[in-house]
């Protein structure tokens, strides 16, 4: 496998951790807003990543990791009786969306190492083509 492979791996990883750390940042900016009916009612969102393998020049395998979509949480969302609040329907209920702040911040940790991890990996590819042009000088 090449440093070029390498590296739009570990790039493509990071444009995929980027949309998960956005969708996380939506998530947690909506988790207490209410609404007054379901249909209006923020969902989470997650997104949907694939590994894509491609085959390259001379049989070489190469791959990258795609983001195929982002979609709203089947989970089921929060009825309150909030007589009181202004958006409450008819029977008092308002809607909380279906966030869970704990998890949210869990994934927004993980995203954030994978993401360090291939700026790491990155800079190895960088530091292993400066020594491999350090030996020609020789």
């Amino acid at each position: 496998m090449s440093f070029k492979d390498i590296s739009q791996i570990a790039g493509s990883a990071m444009a995929a951790q980027t949309v998960r750390l956005n969708t996380v940042a939506s998530n947690l900016a909506n988790a207490d807003s209410v609404a007054g009916s379901e249909a209006e009612t923020y969902r989470a969102r997650k997104p949907v990543f694939a590994a894509v393998m491609n085959e390259g020049f001379n049989g070489a395998a190469g791959g990258r990791v795609q983001v195929l979509d982002v979609v709203e949480s089947a989970e089921a969302l929060r009825k309150v009786h909030e007589p009181g609040n202004p958006l409450a329907n008819a029977e008092g209920m308002v809607f909380y969306p279906n966030v869970n702040q704990v998890a949210e911040m869990t994934d927004m940790m993980s995203a954030s190492r994978a993401f360090e991890t291939n700026v790491e990996v990155l800079g190895r590819i960088r530091g292993m083509q400066q020594s491999l042009l350090k030996l020609g000088e020789g």
